[in-house]
C-alpha cells in the first residue's frame, strides 16, 4: 500500500516470535503483522505510564481490597456454614 510515512522492517527472531505467539493468545485470529502493531502500541503505553502513577493505582486497588474485610464481620463464615447443615441436598 503506498504511503509517504516511513516503513520499518523487523526480523522474526526467536524472542520476537515468542512475543508474537503470546500476543496471538490474547488477540486470536489476527494476522501476525497486526499483532506486531499491537505489541508496539501496548509497549509504548506501558512505557508512557509513570512508575508513580502505577504505584498509586496498585495502592488504590489494595485499599479497595482491604475495605472488603469490613463487609464480612467476624464469625460470618461460621454462621453461613451453620446454615449448610440445615439444607437438604
Amino acid at each position: 500500500m503506498p504511503t509517504t510515512r516511513p516503513r520499518h522492517q523487523i526480523t522474526e527472531t526467536d524472542d520476537i516470535g515468542a512475543a508474537i505467539d503470546l500476543a496471538a493468545r490474547r488477540w486470536p485470529n489476527e494476522a501476525r503483522s497486526d499483532l506486531v502493531r499491537r505489541l508496539i502500541l501496548n509497549g509504548a503505553q506501558a512505557l508512557a505510564e509513570s512508575p508513580i502513577e502505577r504505584t498509586l493505582e496498585i495502592e488504590a486497588a489494595l485499599q479497595s481490597l482491604a475495605s472488603l474485610g469490613d463487609a464480612y464481620p467476624p464469625g460470618y463464615l461460621d454462621r453461613l456454614r451453620a446454615d449448610w447443615d440445615r439444607v437438604n441436598l
